[in-house]
């Protein structure tokens, strides 16, 4: 197949490694890439937001599949205009695409659809942010209600630091302030084709930027799957994912289908394992980084198969995809000043020798090839690399990783250091 990924980050890396790994001789590109990626694929200089430009790449080169990777070119309606031209594209239009544009949609979307999810209220000013505190008390938990990069919500118990968030989004339009729900979180996500729905193994990711889940919230510092800890609640992991299937996402694939938006894509469900029950955090259109990082190594099913059937409506062909038993686990290398004022365009040394541990590859998030040759990298952005480690146990994947991820050398840079220790135990 002639597949061309949108994208420039470690969820777009590992999207085309998986498409690599497979017994197949697909042609890749990728739009815009990075450093990385120009490994693995062929890179074409396009304007992932201009669905017209991309329309006709697509059309010139005879492209079987567009995979749209992050949420701006599925917001600015990329998918559209490649479906009106008859293009396989996998992510939703620019309508379904709401359902992570706008918090305040995808809750109306919940509330339609009777799916679980907390209690949260959509606020136009200090006034209305404040008696929404009032009502749901501490912990706060303030949402922007458009796209944030990740960086769009905080949770504190720090009242005058969560109206200060809330006042500093407020500027661009309403935020949404929800009572704070408490559990282990959980990705799960969900292939559609705008009727039919298949899971992919669920995942943790770790989104403070400290360890102890201290720091500010970033994209998220690593991730690991399976996660074995849900079997001691439901009695397995297939009997989550049923549960999440029936409750959550085939209600919202329906609603949105009712309503004339079909979605055609990634579902991602961010889920939180209350005391009380499953209940929905947020949902985002596309695969989520960096759990798409530990959840593609460990799909058996070829991926370009079920991204094809999903983009063409033909899903309901597919079985369930299947996993190995292997975990996998990643762990983000940040530049220095991550989240808040990344500093960028210092080298980065040692990655052959990270690459060379055993059961260690690299996704590249954020790297770019300096203007003086030499053959190093330099780091373009906050999260810089991801060390993925996979094995037959967490004990192991996790040493491996942090053996690897020793051997690079970026000034300044900074990981976590607990990725997946509870699991590991």
């Amino acid at each position: 197949m002639k597949i061309l990924v949108l994208g420039s980050g470690a969820r777009e890396h590992a999207i085309i490694l998986s498409l690599r790994s497979e017994d197949a001789e697909h042609e890749v590109f990728a739009a815009p890439g990075n450093a990385g990626i120009a490994q693995d694929a062929t890179i074409v200089e396009l304007d992932m937001l201009d669905g017209t430009a991309v329309a006709s790449f697509a059309n010139e080169r005879g492209v079987d599949l567009v995979v749209i990777g992050p949420e701006a070119p599925l917001v600015a309606g990329v998918a559209d205009v490649l479906r009106d031209r008859g293009i396989p594209v996998f992510g939703p239009g620019k309508a379904a695409a709401r359902l992570e544009g706008s918090k305040a949609f995808a809750k109306r979307i919940m509330d339609a659809a009777s799916v679980p999810t907390g209690r949260a209220v959509r606020a136009a000013s200090v006034a209305e942010v404040e008696a929404a505190f009032d009502d749901f008390g501490a912990p706060h938990v303030v949402k922007a209600d458009g796209l944030a990069a990740g960086k769009g919500v905080i949770v504190t118990t720090d009242r005058s630091e969560a109206l200060a968030h809330a006042e500093h989004y407020l500027a661009a339009g309403a935020v949404l302030v929800e009572e704070f729900l408490t559990g282990p979180e959980v990705s799960l996500f969900f292939l559609s084709d705008g009727d039919t729905v298949r899971a992919l193994a669920p995942a943790q990711d770790f989104k403070r930027a400290l360890d102890g889940d201290g720091g500010p919230n970033t994209g998220g510092m690593g991730a690991y799957s399976p996660l074995p800890w849900l079997t001691e609640q439901f009695g397995s992991i297939d009997a989550f994912v049923t549960e999440v299937t029936d409750t959550v996402a085939m209600p919202v694939i329906r609603q949105l289908d009712a309503e004339g938006t079909p979605f055609i894509g990634l579902l991602y469900a961010g889920l939180i394992v209350t005391p009380a029950g499953i209940r929905v955090i947020e949902f985002n259109a596309r695969f989520g980084d960096p759990e798409t990082q530990v959840v593609l190594p460990r799909l058996k099913t070829p991926l370009s198969r079920l991204l094809l059937s999903a983009a063409s409506g033909h899903l309901e062909d597919e079985p369930a995809p299947e996993f190995s038993d292997d975990v996998a686990i990643t762990v983000v290398l940040a530049s220095e000043g991550y989240p808040e004022a990344p500093q960028t365009g210092r080298m980065i040394e040692g990655l052959a020798e990270a690459a060379s541990v055993d059961g260690v590859h690299l996704v590249h998030a954020a790297t770019g090839a300096p203007d003086a040759p030499g053959g190093s990298l330099i780091a373009t952005g906050g999260r810089v690399l991801n060390v993925v480690a996979t094995g037959s146990d967490f004990a192991d994947a996790r040493k491996r990783a942090y053996e690897a991820i020793g051997r690079i050398s970026l000034e300044g840079a900074h990981f976590r250091h607990d990725i997946a220790a509870r699991v590991a135990q």
